[in-house]
């Protein structure tokens, strides 16, 4: 075996990327730069510099910047406004190497674009966001009777959209998972849309909540769902991906759930997708936080009893171009010390570590979305 096999042929990847959002591609001072820093609010007096992620921005993207490696955040920076929005973002972008990216366009930064467009060389495709259909139907006013028709034909529309390969709920954070796992009866939808305010607002409601999750079955499209770690208007203790149990048995056989993100809930997405044949998992967003020196340690315990047909690589940046290169970073990193170690243990063959490389880095998304190249 040679060491850092894996490593060389994850390096030689070109990664599909499915979850992610639109990168800014305008200038930034160093209060907007630092507030995409971190998944929470800047507090007076401190830096968002000075977390873990800040650390490995300077430690992995400064050389991409042409700086040396720990530069001060000052030259940082600097360098950063004399390259200029398009140049910084080319060059991570391109340091990513991904060759295809799933963006969520329910949320982007002011000034963002595509990634693929920033990248200049890359295939995009979309995924709708659920909760933002149903709020731009309840915002143009709709009779409480009428409100399920609607939000239907709206998802059915925005989903024929070309390029769109996949769905997503934002339920964490609106509701938590704690919800009643059956199909809601028209009389209670209808119900809670009369609740609703008028002209709509967000949608918080558990009943429409449940509505917008088996919309999704019926459409037909693999669902993405945020889990565990996210900003501060989250409850975590909501997010356990574990309260879904119920609701994937009644939907089993139906559509792909993609568990996005899942820390600090990693070792119960992988439960899940052991144990139900249509959940898979990412650990995206995490890697870039946490940075590449413990990405292992997190893909460790998502791959403890994870299928690996089921893990998949996203880097759910969103904002700061950073974020795709660090992400794609710390997933090759994390799983090439990963795997290397256990081909070195004889825990599995190198072939067989080379194979579940690809698979949890391109193939896998490219099999449960059907893109188009190898699967």
């Amino acid at each position: 075996m040679t060491v850092g096999a894996v490593a060389d042929a994850l390096a030689a990847l070109p990664l599909v990327d499915h979850h992610c959002h639109g990168v800014v591609a305008t200038d930034l001072d160093r209060a907007g730069f630092e507030e995409l820093l971190t998944e929470g609010e800047r507090w007076p007096g401190t830096s968002t510099f000075d977390t873990p992620v800040g650390l490995a921005v300077r430690r992995y993207c400064a050389p991409l910047l042409d700086l040396e490696r720990h530069a001060p955040a000052e030259e940082y920076l600097a360098r950063r406004a004399e390259l200029g929005p398009r140049e910084v973002n080319r060059r991570f972008l391109a340091a990513a190497h991904t060759e295809a990216y799933c963006v969520d366009t329910g949320f982007a930064p002011a000034g963002s674009v595509g990634p693929a467009e920033a990248a200049e060389a890359a295939v995009a495709y979309e995924v709708v966001r659920l909760e933002s259909v149903a709020e731009s139907v309840a915002a143009r006013g709709v009779e409480a009777d009428a409100y399920a028709g609607a939000f239907r034909a709206a998802a059915l529309e925005a989903v024929r959209r070309p390029g769109v390969v996949a769905v997503k709920s934002v339920a964490a954070y609106r509701t938590g998972f704690a919800l009643d796992p059956a199909r809601p009866t028209d009389a209670e939808v209808t119900a809670a849309a009369a609740a609703w305010p008028a002209h709509g607002g967000r949608l918080t409601d558990p009943v429409l909540v449940r509505h917008l999750l088996w919309t999704a079955v019926d459409l037909g499209l693999p669902l993405q769902l945020h889990v565990g770690f996210g900003d501060n208007d989250l409850r975590l203790h909501r997010s356990d991906p574990a309260l879904l149990t119920d609701w994937l048995h009644l939907t089993a056989g139906t559509i792909p759930v993609l568990l996005l993100h899942c820390w600090p809930y990693q070792r119960q997405a992988a439960y899940l997708a052991a144990v139900f044949e249509q959940v898979h998992l990412d650990v995206g967003l995490t890697l870039h936080h946490v940075g590449p020196a413990r990405a292992r340690a997190v893909l460790a315990e998502a791959l403890e009893i994870t299928p690996f047909r089921k893990l998949l690589y996203s880097s759910d940046a969103c904002g700061a171009a950073e974020f795709y290169a660090l992400g794609a970073l710390a997933f090759r990193r994390g799983l090439a010390e990963l795997l290397d170690a256990r081909v070195a243990a004889d825990e599995m063959s190198l072939p067989d570590a080379l194979r579940i490389a690809e698979w949890a880095g391109a193939h896998n998304a490219r099999q449960v979305y059907r893109l188009s190249g190898p699967s």
